[in-house]
């Protein structure tokens, strides 16, 4: 693990709500279906997948899409993934 990805997986931990999401993401999923598997806000889970796209941690598949957008982890984000369901 090279520092960039220490860094971000530190960042992941000290949120609870990163940490829940990361968790779920072993396959392809929606919002809707990461805010049936963590019961945490459609808000909350947009904000952090948001921010796990910039990090480079999660990408969406079909960005042109305005519903049903699916996110996956990038090699980096299962990287990530694998550590924090250690």
């Amino acid at each position: 693990m090279n520092n960039e990805e220490l860094q971000l997986y530190s960042w992941v931990i000290r949120g609870s709500q990163r940490t829940k999401i990361i968790r779920v993401m072993k396959k392809p999923l929606t919002p809707t279906q990461i805010k049936k598997l963590t019961k945490l806000s459609l808000n909350n889970i947009s904000d952090t997948l948001r921010h796990f796209t910039k990090k480079k941690i999660a990408k969406c598949l079909n960005e042109k899409e305005k519903l049903g957008r699916i996110y996956i982890l990038t090699l980096k984000g299962k990287r990530i993934e694998s550590l924090v369901n250690q």
